[in-house]
């Protein structure tokens, strides 16, 4: 398995330890930064991310920010993306169960370190087994519709 991995500033000590944490458990991971303490915009790391997952760069992405929920909106901004915040490990766990979810996003300033990996650890463990696909599948199609050219136009005349 490969993860992409990526933070914000506010998470960026969170995610060096999360990168151990995955090396640690024989996952590769590319490193989408942020590379130190310096600001950086979350939705910058979360589209890099995003991007990549949906490319099959690599296999699924965690990004972190203060409270994972900026970097989980950006990264669902992302066609086909299913990001999902997780600060718990039966939550992280049922992202990929129940829901696919390709990313999983949490906050730096809600979970400490030794939560984290473990929240990391059921995500990576966890493998999608198609259990929820009719839902899953409704949640598709429903962007394929949003993404048709009648409502893409409705977006640009800012509907």
């Amino acid at each position: 398995m490969k993860i992409g991995l990526g933070s914000d500033n506010n998470a960026f000590k969170l995610k060096t330890i999360i990168k151990e944490h995955l090396e640690d458990l024989g996952i590769e991971v590319k490193d989408f930064g942020c590379h130190s303490e310096d600001a950086v915009d979350y939705p910058d790391v979360a589209f890099e991310v995003a991007e990549a997952v949906s490319k099959e760069d690599v296999d699924r992405g965690i990004l972190l920010c203060g409270t994972g929920i900026g970097v989980c909106v950006a990264a669902n901004k992302y066609p086909g993306i299913r990001a999902a915040l997780a600060h718990d490990e039966y939550s992280a766990e049922r992202a990929q169960l129940s829901n696919n979810a390709q990313i999983l996003t949490m906050g730096a300033q809600i979970v400490g370190p030794e939560v984290a990996k473990k929240v990391v650890s059921a995500y990576v463990n966890a493998q999608w087994a198609e259990g929820s696909k009719r839902k899953v599948d409704k949640i598709i199609d429903r962007e394929k519709e949003f993404m048709s050219q009648n409502y893409k136009d409705a977006v640009t005349k800012g509907c």
